[in-house]
């Protein structure tokens, strides 16, 4: 049964306005760690991927659009203990701060992640997003890695969170069904060249042996004098392939670079270095899916 919110100071609405991205991963306690999904569609995703809905906050203008109908019904039928609320849009905005274009928050259970091992174990090839620090990014990687054949994602403690809300919107739900995990330890965190926090490849001490354990050939893109093609024959044939991205300006660390097996670069023209590292993920994982 939908409920009519009025009073933006209603306590079923913290999740979506004054709650803090640290509180809602709840490190500490993470049985009651949350995530947010906005937009029918990826909401619809969550849900068809097993997550447990919380509550679904939708706004007044857009409760009777049949994708939002759709939504509730399938709250309600799966989930009668989750609150179903609804405000008009302007409060919505006021609550959340900005445009609720879609007309669908929803707050979900944060799920328990698998380890590294399980999710290297049926895998062929996976990415591993090192210290990559945009939201935007993170999610376009997903969506590339689940439209063009990547097994797993892996991420490193210094790489921002998958289930952040704009994240899971720009990889369109895709993260719900592409398994990812945690790879590696934490390392100090310094400055890098442009101000930026660098964790210098920490995750590799002892990630690079779990990749290497598990049957994979690591690949680092990175421009570097020993990179070789992308189209090099002797990736293609790499049974088993982990392609490793870095975030934007400072790129991968040295640590990395050192212990992978291949340095790969994208050959560019005109003059250009290099791409956005979301761009690069698509061609990447177009180039070295599995035959």
């Amino acid at each position: 049964m939908v409920e009519y919110v009025t009073s933006l100071d209603d306590a079923r609405l913290d999740a979506y306005a004054r709650l803090t991205d640290v509180q809602l991963r709840s490190r500490l306690e993470p049985e009651r760690a949350l995530f947010i999904a906005e937009s029918d569609k990826v909401i619809a995703r969550a849900i068809a991927a097993g997550f447990e809905p919380l509550s679904l906050l939708v706004s007044t203008e857009l409760l009777r659009s049949a994708a939002v109908e759709g939504l509730v019904r399938a709250v309600e039928a799966g989930y009668p203990q989750a609150s179903v609320l609804a405000a008009p849009a302007e409060e919505l905005r006021r609550l959340t701060g900005f445009n609720l274009t879609r007309g669908a928050l929803a707050a979900f259970r944060r799920p328990a992640l698998p380890s590294a091992a399980d999710v290297l174990a049926g895998a062929r090839r996976v990415a591993v997003l090192e210290d990559i620090t945009n939201h935007t990014n993170v999610g376009a990687i997903f969506r590339s890695a689940a439209a063009l054949g990547m097994d797993a994602v892996l991420v490193t403690p210094g790489c921002y969170d998958p289930l952040y809300r704009r994240a899971i919107r720009v990889s369109m739900g895709t993260v719900f069904q592409v398994p990812w995990a945690r790879i590696g330890d934490d390392a100090p965190a310094t400055k890098g060249a442009h101000g930026n926090v660098c964790r210098q490849g920490g995750w590799a001490v002892t990630g690079m042996p779990l990749l290497h354990k598990a049957g994979f050939a690591v690949a680092a893109m990175a421009l570097s004098d020993k990179s070789v093609a992308l189209d090099d024959p002797a990736l293609a044939a790499e049974e088993r392939l982990a392609v490793v991205l870095g975030t934007e300006g400072e790129g991968l660390s040295a640590s990395t670079i050192e212990q992978a097996d291949y340095v790969v670069r994208i050959l560019m023209a005109h003059g250009v270095d290099s791409l956005n590292v979301a761009a690069a993920s698509a061609v990447a994982f177009w180039e070295l899916r599995a035959r």
